[in-house]
């Protein structure tokens, strides 16, 4: 029998992060102390048990892609597929997006067969995510910086960190060809975004933030690291600052035990993955992002 429970204790959420381990091996999954920090009242994790063991897991919260939009995400380790486990979290975690007055609910899909399962409750994609990833070796090449850029650490200068946000992330966020404007809040930014200081770097151009990329930490393998935003002010684009901040990433990565890193880009944004394919990143995975009206309506 399927039973659905909330999680509450470290425990629990021990339990919820196993699960997104077993089904998502090649991504970071937050430890237990970053999901209570990022936690908020509206937001549902979910256990799927049958027969008393953890067997999938999910989440509903508010989407970054604005305020009328739900997220939901159910997740079901492979043997325990097909068994409707996947069905009934995804019930209960829409029900709970619906009830917080999201008009719509969005989620992510990494196959087909999870594509078709989303399909049949009427979530239609609406664009893709591209996974690359590269090979870090201990001693990279010192990165090509553009005459007149310094390129720091957040550790170097905490003094950025919200500058960083208000005179260029958002600028970037808002040219990301994503299906809805993302919306990222300063308390996000710090929580998510920029939790490495050490591997987290800002361009300057006197006292101009022209650039910034960054690494998040993988508590659960030291070895790989995630490679969140590369962000280049509009009007130092195509000078190679984008290319100067990823080498420096891979310098400061080698020389640190990262042995691996991934990033992802948006279909719309080729001239990322453009930069990313010069610099040895081969594509390892594709998201697709899906999206349907509350309440869903599953179909016949």
């Amino acid at each position: 029998m399927i039973s659905l429970r909330e999680v509450a204790t470290d425990d629990e959420l021990e339990a919820w992060r196993q699960v997104r381990i077993a089904v998502l091996p090649n991504e970071r999954t937050d430890s237990i102390e970053q999901l209570r920090r990022m936690a908020t009242p509206e937001q549902l994790l979910l256990l799927a048990e049958v027969d008393g063991a953890v067997v999938g897991s999910g989440i509903a919260k508010q989407s970054d892609t604005g305020a009328d939009n739900g997220f939901v995400q159910p997740r079901v380790v492979p043997g325990a597929r097909r068994r409707g486990v996947g069905t009934a979290l995804l019930r209960a975690l829409a029900a709970h997006a619906q009830s917080l007055g999201f008009r719509s609910v969005g989620s992510r899909v990494g196959d087909e067969g999870s594509l078709a399962f989303a399909a049949r409750f009427g979530l239609r994609e609406t664009g893709r995510e591209v996974e690359q990833v590269r090979a870090i070796r201990p001693n990279e090449e010192d990165p090509r910086v553009p005459e007149g850029v310094q390129i720091v650490s957040l550790a170097e200068r905490p003094d950025l960190r919200t500058r960083t946000y208000h005179e260029l992330a958002l600028q970037a966020f808002e040219d990301m060809p994503t299906p809805s404007p993302i919306s990222i809040t300063p308390e996000l930014w710090e929580l998510e975004w920029i939790t490495w200081p050490e591997g987290s770097f800002v361009a300057l151009a006197g006292d101009e933030i022209v650039g910034c990329a960054g690494l998040v930490r993988d508590d659960d393998h030291p070895d790989r690291a995630e490679h969140s935003l590369t962000a280049v002010r509009r009007d130092w684009r195509g000078r190679g600052l984008a290319r100067a901040l990823k080498e420096t990433i891979f310098v400061w990565a080698g020389a640190h035990g990262v042995g691996e890193i991934y990033t992802w880009t948006q279909t719309g944004n080729e001239n990322m993955r453009a930069v990313n394919d010069k610099l040895g990143f081969v594509t390892r995975s594709v998201s697709v992002s899906v999206r349907a009206p509350l309440p869903l309506r599953p179909l016949p």
